[in-house]
């Protein structure tokens, strides 16, 4: 069993675990936490989907109308003679088959990768290793492109990718705690409005089945579902 902090309990004690807030004072909820570091916030998504089947599952992007509040360090794959645009464009690595060596090796340290269509023989090498932690580019979540400066410029902006795991969840984040009350509202109503977007034509019944906001240290809390509507 997990222990939880005393901060923890004790804002988790200041509301009802059990039921739905509006999306105003669900972000009051977390704006109670008292952890010093700017924390991130995350919206989790629970969807009526089976992600065991292709066409099922769920895997899109959206750009965050003020950004995620945190600096994202970004991998591209291209050739050598791209591989200056790339940097200059804000990649933090760029590169090709000795990039894919060090991440067989062990290396991991970023955050997005991204790749131009021709890279992506290359990069079938480490597809198990980047797919279970959704770093595998793909063309469905705009992280393919021959216009790889766009692409990062975008990364760099707050765009962000999300997909759908084997439990039918989805975790993105949306901002940090620091930011304004509008500020958060305007970029978890985008990541909804995209996420229903996404829905798949053959998943039937109930899409969105629960919906729940949570910073890095705080418990979670319900949102009321005509949110999704």
């Amino acid at each position: 069993m997990i222990r939880r902090g005393k901060k923890y309990r004790a804002l988790a004690a200041s509301y009802d675990l059990k039921a739905s807030y509006g999306l105003d004072e669900a972000v009051d909820i977390l704006k109670k936490s008292q952890f010093k570091f700017d924390q991130t916030v995350e919206l989790h998504f629970n969807l009526g989907v089976d992600p065991k089947h292709s066409d099922q599952m769920v895997r899109g992007s959206v750009t965050l109308p003020h950004g995620t509040g945190r600096k994202i360090r970004i991998l591209a794959f291209c050739k050598d003679n791209m591989v200056q645009a790339a940097l200059d464009a804000g990649a933090d690595f760029a590169g090709g088959a000795e990039l894919v060596q060090k991440i067989s090796d062990g290396w991991l340290d970023f955050d997005a990768v991204v790749a131009t269509p021709d890279m992506m023989a290359v990069l079938g090498k480490v597809a198990k290793v980047l797919g279970p932690r959704g770093l595998m580019p793909s063309p469905k979540a705009g992280t393919v492109s021959p216009n790889l400066a766009q692409v990062i410029k975008e990364l760099k902006a707050g765009k962000i990718q999300y997909r759908v795991d084997k439990g039918a969840n989805v975790h993105a984040p949306v901002g940090k705690l620091s930011f304004t009350d509008e500020q958060l509202r305007e970029n978890i109503l985008s990541v909804i409005d995209s996420v229903k977007k996404n829905k798949p034509q053959t998943s039937k019944g109930i899409y969105i089945k629960s919906l729940t906001l949570a910073a890095t240290m705080t418990p979670s809390v319900r949102l009321d579902m005509a949110l999704t509507r």
